[in-house]
Parts: C-alpha cells; structure tokens; sequence
C-alpha cells in the first residue's frame, strides 16, 4: 500500500473539490464532497499505478503561511 498527498483546494465557480498529487501526472480529479474526492483519487491512483511505481516530478513539501 502507498501513501501519496493531494492538494485540495474548491472550485468556485462550481463548488467541487478539486484534488492533485503534486508531480504525479496525471493524479488528479474532483468530487462534490471530500468522502467523494478521496474515492475518486484513488481510483485514479490505482489505474496509473498498474504501469508501475511513478518517478514523481516533484514531492510535496508542506505549506506555509505568507504574511503581507
């Protein structure tokens, strides 16, 4: 079993949540609730995974809050 982290963030132009696994290609999707997103992003996963483990683009780090 891996573990790989998503971003999150909300559309809000349609309210979805959008999610993405930095330097993943093509780990993305949405979902009209976290519950749906998690299952839809795994789904994802799971299907890119079949060709074999990734060599990730990029790896994510943490965030930071940016004070102006």
């Amino acid at each position: 079993m891996s573990n790989f982290t998503a971003v999150v963030e909300r559309d809000p132009e349609t309210g979805l949540f959008v999610g993405y696994v930095p330097g993943f290609p093509g780990a993305h999707s949405q979902g009209e609730s976290l519950d749906e997103l998690n299952l839809n992003l795994r789904e994802v996963i799971s299907m890119l995974l079949e060709d074999g483990e990734p060599e990730l683009e990029a790896e994510f780090v943490g965030i930071q809050t940016v004070s102006t």
